[in-house]
């Protein structure tokens, strides 16, 4: 049986490999680190320290609902056992970091991980934490990252991890009185344009929304009637946009496979797709590089490939860069390790010439990220939520959202807030 990987491919796929290699190996040390002048506000008051380290699980909306809850399984094969995602999967376990300082200011940070990673904040991170400053937020991220390092270079660690340096970031803003993406080096740019993922494309348009994507839970196990429905709500998506804007799909795929995905996209020609995520496991690197040889490059055969939502931190993403595995790279800034995490992921997608558009960008703790890369052309954004969600969630005008101007990420959460929509375990009837 032949593997996916042709052999002809196989040769393009290592002669890409060593090009993304050399571009991967000039970035290896100090471009994805923080540079002096880039940070002089760090450590400015060394009595600064924090005093508490807190986090909650919350509930972000109805999506969660199922996941929240124990299944009810018929059978050792009943498809849903393919499918559930239980209580730690990175939407339902949203979890809210507070941390507050002896001078009075209070850091919120998402991140996710539920009550697992509420445990690992609680019992590992929050010691590494109180009485250091908040301001030295690159060291104390390393510090905790290397703290971990044998058992949680992914996943849940790193999804706990964002909270609390999200958080850190919230008070490094609000301490000096400046937006993140201030911090980061100055936003080029005052707005960016959002692709709505989900709800309804001509309501969409009607509030000035320009670019749209479609989620497709299909897979190479979908009944060939429900894959046509996928199929044509997608170009129906495209009739009702017109010729103009942008489209994309996401598959948010755990079993697909090179052909089958070569096959979909060749299905989906005549919508025009601006890129495809997550048709494959992000486990899947080597089809990923396949995939971007087949239906994508610089030619743009058919689209562009994306993935990177459930990659994690720098090193995962050097991995997917180096081996020519997207052509548009998504880190979610409450997943792949906070805001520190994603402007070291920024800096090395950018200096690889590809393109960051990150899986919520158009939430407060993904904007930064998004208005300070110079590849990045929009930013996600959902119909409207919980109130949580809201809080968390920029302005916008005209299809585009707009940048903070309050110091932080420019949140209106409270703790009250957070305490609201506090998950417990009851609420999870796991």
């Amino acid at each position: 049986m032949k593997s996916e990987l042709t052999m002809p491919s196989r040769r393009r796929f290592f002669r890409d490999a060593r090009r993304f290699a050399a571009v991967a190996a000039g970035i290896a040390s100090s471009q994805i680190r923080t540079t002096p002048s880039a940070t002089a506000w760090m450590a400015q008051e060394p009595s600064l320290k924090i005093q508490s380290v807190a986090a909650y699980p919350i509930y972000i909306n109805a999506r969660s609902d199922g996941l929240l809850e124990a299944p009810k399984f018929e059978g050792d094969d009943d498809p849903r056992r393919w499918r559930w995602g239980g209580p730690f999967e990175q939407l339902p376990s949203a979890i809210i970091a507070i941390i507050k300082t002896d001078q009075g200011i209070t850091g919120f940070g998402m991140g996710a991980g539920g009550s697992a990673a509420v445990e690992i904040i609680d019992g590992h991170l929050k010691h590494l934490l109180i009485g250091a400053n908040p301001l030295n937020v690159e060291q104390l991220w390393d510090q905790m990252y290397r703290s971990a390092i044998f058992y949680g270079r992914r996943g849940l660690f790193v999804m706990a991890l964002s909270a609390v340096d999200n958080a850190l970031w919230d008070i490094a803003g609000k301490h000096t009185d400046q937006p993140v993406h201030q911090l980061l080096g100055g936003a080029p740019r005052d707005r960016i344009a959002l692709y709505q993922t989900g709800g309804d494309v001509t309501e969409g348009r009607a509030r000035g929304v320009r670019h749209f994507k479609r989620s497709l839970p299909i897979s190479p196990q979908t009944e060939p009637a429900q894959l046509q429905r996928a199929i044509d709500s997608v170009l129906a998506a495209r009739d009702a946009m017109g010729p103009d804007g942008n489209l994309m799909t996401d598959c948010v795929s755990r079993d697909g496979t090179v052909e089958w995905a070569v096959n979909l996209a060749e299905r989906l020609r005549a919508a025009d797709l601006y890129f495809m995520e997550e048709m494959l496991s992000p486990d899947n690197v080597f089809g990923y590089a396949e995939l971007v040889n087949r239906i994508g490059g610089s030619g743009r055969k058919l689209t562009r490939i994306a993935c990177g939502e459930h990659e994690y931190t720098e090193y995962g993403f050097d991995i997917l860069v180096r081996l020519g595995s997207a052509e548009i790279l998504q880190p979610d800034i409450t997943w792949c390790g906070g805001t520190t995490a994603g402007r070291r992921i920024a800096q090395l997608v950018e200096t690889a010439g590809l393109e960051i558009i990150p899986h919520r960008g158009g939430s407060s703790w993904g904007l930064p990220i998004a208005l300070t890369s110079p590849s990045c052309t929009m930013a996600e954004s959902f119909p409207a939520g919980s109130a949580i969600l809201d809080a968390m969630s920029p302005a916008t005008e005209n299809g585009d959202v707009l940048a903070p101007k309050d110091p932080g990420f420019g949140t209106k959460l409270t703790e009250e807030m957070v305490l609201e929509y506090r998950l417990t375990r009851e609420d999870r009837n796991i």
